[in-house]
């Protein structure tokens, strides 16, 4: 999931250390909001202010966190002067309450830090249908705000990331750098959280994207939705969207203006990054699955195949035995509602061809096996609808990861 993006001539965009960038300051905080003794709360302050961006759930039961970052956003005309994310609690269907909950954490924030409430973006993960603990969290966003000014500007993301962990098992970061004309540096970072209720249409997650690049409001919203659309709109855990899936895209400026394909570029392997964490930090995960589509009528149907193949729940449970049964995969290809003649469909699994022409090719039993036992399967559909060009042209890919016991149990028992 590397961005094919070229960059400018002028610009190199390279891997960097864990830190956010010039402008930015975050805090943590533990409220006890699910778990004694863990950090629950996460503070990102932009203290010289910072232009702003966000792609929000589309599920209709959004969080009351959603509503008011959804307004803030629109009332700021897309700027952003602190986020504040909590997890343990989604406050989601949670009525007037919760709604009163999510702009009273917006307004200790703007108090604390001493900005506008609208320029205070929030949001939550959790269990849905719970209140937030209120009388914990309040008293904890003044004391974050003060350990703001003890952090470095740019210092480690690690902290805001591991606060913001529900079921995670590990902290998702990612960073890069551009070096500009003159040799000036643009950094752009990102967190993210999520392991269960993950699909298209915003992955079930809540993501944060940074950078110190000096880039308009307009700009950055199409900057960071060509980002998802290559990443969080590609990876599937269960098939299941949740009431508080958001990317978040801050932009300081502190480090001037910045080439707009180079830092596309650098957001979007940021976000490949992270999407590609997240899939394989999957509730009870234990291998990955890349399905790749090539050679469709259209780039849509190629995306269509490939997710279909993805998400069927017989694929990824013979990924998740490791059990070569490959005529699962041309199966869910075929109902996949696209278009094209089966004869023409070529299969290969770990680079190995093992479906030609309408029938199985001759394979070596034990290389095959194998290649459903890895860590990672790579799966490689051609659909035959297009050549040349035009057939990678028509090409989408799409992860997902088996399907496990594990995941099953930890599900069953999410609340008890």
């Amino acid at each position: 999931m590397t961005t094919m993006t070229p960059t400018s001539p002028l610009s190199t965009v390279q891997t960097a250390s864990l830190d956010w960038p010039r402008g930015f300051r975050a805090s943590v905080g533990a409220a006890s909001i699910k778990k004694a003794g863990r950090d629950d709360l996460a503070l990102l302050s932009m203290p010289t202010g910072a232009t702003a961006a966000a792609i929000f759930t589309r599920n209709l039961f959004a969080a009351a966190p959603i509503e008011v970052s959804r307004r803030n956003l629109k009332d700021s005309r897309g700027h952003a002067s602190a986020l504040i994310l909590n997890s343990g609690c989604a406050n989601a269907a949670t009525g007037p309450r919760g709604m009163a909950n999510a702009q009273e954490m917006v307004d200790a924030v703007a108090l604390a830090i001493g900005c506008a409430s609208e320029s205070v973006l929030v949001n939550s993960t959790g269990v849905i249908g719970v209140q937030l603990p209120m009388d914990r969290i309040a008293p904890e966003i003044p004391k974050m705000a003060a350990r703001l000014g003890q952090a470095a500007d740019g210092g480690s993301l690690e902290g805001f990331a591991r606060a913001i962990m529900t079921t995670d098992t590990k902290p998702k970061m990612s960073s890069r750098t551009i070096t500009c004309s003159g040799g000036r540096i643009v950094r752009v970072s990102g967190v993210a959280k999520g392991a269960g209720m993950i699909r298209p249409d915003m992955a079930t997650m809540i993501s944060v994207l940074a950078t110190d690049a000096e880039v308009d409001p307009k700009a950055l919203d199409r900057i960071l939705r060509h980002a998802a659309d290559a990443s969080y709109h590609r990876i599937s855990v269960d098939g299941d969207t949740s009431t508080n899936d958001s990317v978040f895209a801050f932009a300081s400026g502190l480090a001037g203006p910045c080439d707009e394909a180079a830092l596309a570029t650098a957001f979007r392997e940021v976000a490949c990054d992270l999407a590609k964490m997240i899939v394989c930090d999957g509730e009870g995960f234990e291998r990955s699955l890349a399905v790749r589509v090539t050679g469709a009528a259209t780039k849509a149907d190629a995306l269509r195949v490939a997710e279909t193949v993805a998400s069927s729940l017989l694929v990824r449970t013979a990924i998740t035995g490791g059990d070569p049964n490959w005529g699962r995969i041309v199966a869910a290809a075929g109902r996949a509602g696209v278009g094209f003649r089966a004869n023409d469909l070529e299969l290969h699994v770990g680079g190995i061809l093992i479906f030609q022409d309408g029938q199985p090719c001759p394979a070596d039993k034990d290389a095959v096996r194998a290649a459903f036992n890895g860590s990672h399967v790579d799966i490689r559909i051609s659909l035959g609808a297009t050549d040349g060009a035009a057939a990678e042209a028509n090409s989408d890919t799409f992860l997902s990861c088996g399907l496990t016991t594990e995941y099953v149990r930890l599900n069953a028992d999410y609340t008890t």
